[in-house]
């Protein structure tokens, strides 16, 4: 079973806390923005917990957010599973790329991630160091990190991995029993995918960290290490590429979205060569989107 992201377990630890000691059923949640605040997040982390309380069956439609029922126990994520550490640093590194679109050569510091990621920075040293072998980010001579630019050869070598591994996780969902808990989570995702689709165009920017659960979600299937440490660098290459290409950013992600739930809806109805399928047509759909995104940065970084 794949395990959320740890940004993603706190918030709903938080958020539950507040519904149990301040919202009564019937009431509605508070706003997005409040939400925010408590979780000291983005509004889309808050609306990916709101999707899984929705599907849980916390809470009515995500447009009123009312409460159906008060939190149980089992609702809370096991505060063992929530140390500090690689992940949450990863996490914070990702969505600063992500979110500031950062051009290559863009430093940052060991600092600036400690006081991010509310970790130490021997923590975030030894994380930059592991991380460096992937060729994404380098250290600087004087102190300081530095964002490295990949080129076409690295993306395709990616690409080609990533698909041996994509593939090999729906195998191994195919094995797994009818009560297994990835079933709750394959439901999760479906019913964040629709919430998503639904307030398309608005929310599209919202796409790629539903991606990356998504993808994090079937790679976990594996429990493979060099896996997950492998779709670390697969998700920042791809998505970094995609924001070099703002033109057909909306129609992209709703694209995608879209092949996300073929692949989800095939899964869950137990077609398993219906996901084959519609994961070759999404992989093929990635590779070719993330040369439209190599060939936009190397444009704009040509002197004019």
């Amino acid at each position: 079973m794949a395990r959320p992201p740890l940004v993603f377990k706190r918030s709903t630890n938080v958020l539950l806390q507040h519904i149990a000691d301040h919202v009564a059923i019937g009431e509605p949640l508070p706003t997005e923005q409040h939400m925010a605040e408590l979780v000291e997040g983005s509004r889309t982390a808050v609306r990916s917990v709101l999707a899984h309380l929705h599907a849980q069956g916390l809470i009515g439609d995500l447009k009123e957010r009312r409460l159906l029922r008060k939190p149980r126990r089992k609702d809370y994520f096991d505060i063992a599973e929530l140390q500090p550490g690689s992940d949450r640093i990863r996490e914070v590194l990702m969505e600063r790329i992500y979110q500031r679109d950062m051009p290559p050569g863009a430093e940052f510091s060991e600092a600036e991630l400690a006081r991010a990621s509310g970790t130490g920075t021997i923590s975030v040293r030894e994380f930059l160091i592991e991380f460096s072998r992937s060729g994404l980010i380098e250290k600087k001579p004087r102190g300081g990190w530095r964002l490295c630019a990949f080129d076409r050869s690295f993306a395709m070598e990616l690409a080609d991995v990533r698909q041996m591994f994509e593939f090999a996780a729906i195998d191994q969902f195919a094995q797994l029993p009818p009560d297994d808990a990835a079933f709750t989570q394959l439901a999760d995702l479906i019913a964040r995918h629709e919430q998503l689709g639904s307030v398309m165009p608005a929310r599209h920017k919202d796409f790629p960290a539903l991606d990356r659960d998504f993808h994090t979600f079937l790679i976990g299937l594996l429990h493979n290490r060099f896996a997950k440490s492998l779709y670390d660098v697969v998700s920042l290459v791809f998505h970094y590429h995609y924001q070099w290409d703002k033109d057909e950013e909306l129609a992209r992600n709703q694209y995608a979205a879209h092949e996300h739930l073929d692949i989800l809806r095939a899964l869950a109805r137990h077609d398993f060569s219906g996901a084959r399928e519609a994961m070759r047509i999404h992989l093929n759909s990635s590779r070719s989107t993330l040369l439209q995104g190599i060939r936009a940065r190397e444009q704009k970084a040509r002197p004019a």
